[in-house]
């Protein structure tokens, strides 16, 4: 547990994204499995202890300090494990300090009843710096500056591999790890995921600007409706059926109704949503089947889910992404004709002689389930990432802006106990080259009030500092934001203010990393 400890608290304590990554393949290179396999679980998302929840960690320091002592340090401090770490008064008599395996082993084995007294004898072992990195671990919070997708590169760097390969990898492994270690030390081969249905990394879009109409060829590109869903991947192998969300997420026990409906053998890429009377409904009847463990007979009844297919990745175990555009396209053409797979359909393709044509097309549709459109080049291969050019994005409002959430204020009147004032930021190069956050709005409406409570126990839970009333958050929640215009401003350190901003949509299918860039909201501004 010490070496987890010594790099939980080296990690916060370095900024640098270069550094950490020396941090992480030091550590790789240096602790032993399982070990190293359960701290990278734990850096990536990938560890659960149902038995422990904070309430838990909360009660234990209670009964240790005096309440109010507690609750004025946490108030100030605003992180539980620390906290906790700092004011936990020991008592003698405490075992040595076991390896962070042996700590998952205990934890993993522990029920609602006993786990109580197994987190208290641990932190009666543990000093200061143990007893931080033992409580992130168990409440799953780490929040250290570290992303999943910096600890594969690492892994990259550790083992001279590429990271694509270890993305291709990664949801056909599990915790701790070991069968990826050895491969990348050189003393087995890469692990095969061949038999099973899981998750490839989808190929993304960049937004369409006007400097990328005048440098490219409509002819050589494919346009279809961008509909206002979420991406999913579908997965059947054999006997294993899996919806994932667009970030790998396991989505298969809220839907049912799709898995049911994958009777073949293929991997899918396409948009999840309600269809119902011939006709797809809007995203707020998909919203309420999403965040779900289970899903209701009447809720399967009244929101029924359906995918919109885009392009298929496997036919049975032939890998197409490989192939073109185009040569897909007609492969999921062909195969649902020989499959004709319920629950699901093929998007249609829009055929446009201009740019000027697909613009008019694309402003002028009624459909209010459709966002706007895709633009794919035809001989574009099916390309993990974000790769600049193959494929477009054009949303139909303009006006949107996919942000990450900064800060949160309590509100006023009825919203005083309630943190209802947000300020979201949008990416841009830091001096590092990095990118960074930077603020570029604020808005205090356009959510329901379940959307309140859910986002005010979300600002709760991912506090990170505090300024009096207002808390900094952890930079991991999109918000589509909309606002009728944007102009230059000197009062903002962006450089740029919307008018009339509101919250659209709260995007928790996205990963942060993929919202948008300060020069998008740039490029709206008419001078």
């Amino acid at each position: 547990m010490t070496p987890f400890a010594e790099l939980i608290e080296r990690l916060v304590f370095t900024p640098s994204r270069n550094a950490k990554l020396r941090l992480l393949t030091d550590y790789f290179a240096r602790v032993p499995d399982p070990d190293r396999g359960w701290a990278l679980a734990a850096l990536t998302g990938g560890l659960e202890f149902p038995a422990v929840k904070a309430g838990v960690v909360r009660g234990l320091a209670v009964e240790r300090v005096d309440p109010a002592l507690f609750g004025w340090s946490y108030d100030y401090v605003g992180d539980l494990a620390e906290t906790v770490s700092l004011i936990w008064p020991k008592r003698h008599g405490a075992n040595r300090v076991p390896s962070l395996g042996e700590v998952v082993d205990t934890m993993r084995e522990a029920s609602r009843s006993t786990a109580p007294a197994l987190v208290a004898g641990l932190l009666d072992t543990f000093d200061t710096n143990e007893r931080f990195a033992f409580l992130k671990l168990i409440t799953g919070g780490m929040r250290i500056g570290v992303s999943a997708r910096l600890a594969k590169v690492a892994l990259a760097q550790y083992g001279d591999a590429d990271v694509a390969e270890i993305e291709e990898l990664w949801h056909g492994l599990e915790p701790p790890y070991e069968d990826l270690f050895t491969w990348l030390d050189g003393r087995a081969p890469k692990p095969s995921i061949d038999d099973k249905a899981v998750f490839r990394p989808l190929m993304l879009s960049h937004p369409l600007e006007d400097g990328d109409k005048a440098s490219i060829d409509p002819a050589s590109y494919r346009a279809e409706w961008k509909w206002d869903g979420i991406r999913v991947q579908v997965a059947a192998l054999g006997d294993q059926r899996r919806l994932y969300s667009r970030t790998g997420d396991d989505i298969s026990g809220a839907f049912p109704d799709i898995v049911e409906a994958m009777d073949f053998d293929a991997v899918l890429d396409g948009e999840l949503l309600v269809y119902q009377d011939g006709a797809v409904q809007s995203f707020n009847r998909l919203q309420q089947r999403l965040n779900r463990k289970t899903v209701t007979a009447r809720m399967l009844e009244e929101h029924p889910a359906w995918v919109r297919l885009y392009d298929i990745l496997f036919d049975g175990s032939e890998d197409l992404r490989d192939l073109s555009f185009d040569d897909r396209r007609q492969r999921l053409e062909q195969w649902i004709g020989r499959i004709a797979p319920g629950r699901m359909d093929l998007s249609p393709m829009i055929d446009f002689p201009d740019w000027q044509t697909l613009d008019d097309m694309r402003s002028s549709t009624a459909n209010s389930a459709i966002e706007g459109v895709m633009l794919k080049r035809g001989d574009s291969t099916y390309v993990a990432g974000r790769p600049k050019g193959p494929w477009y994005k054009w949303k139909r409002g303009p006006l949107t802006l996919d942000t990450v959430l900064m800060y949160a204020q309590r509100g006023h009147g009825k919203r005083s106990s309630f943190y209802s004032d947000f300020t979201f930021g949008a990416w841009r190069p830091g001096e590092d080259g990095e990118p960074e956050l930077v603020p570029v709005g604020k808005a205090y409406f356009g959510f329901t009030d379940e959307e309140l409570a859910q986002l005010d126990k979300w600002v709760r839970g991912h506090t990170v500092e505090r300024f009096g009333p207002v808390r900094s958050v952890a930079p991991d929640l999109v918000l589509e934001v909309a606002f009728d215009s944007v102009g230059r401003s000197t009062r903002h350190k962006s450089g740029v203010a919307m008018r009339f901003p509101r919250i659209s949509r709260i995007r928790w299918d996205k990963p942060a990393a993929e919202a948008d860039h300060l020069s998008t909201l740039e490029a709206l501004i008419v001078d």
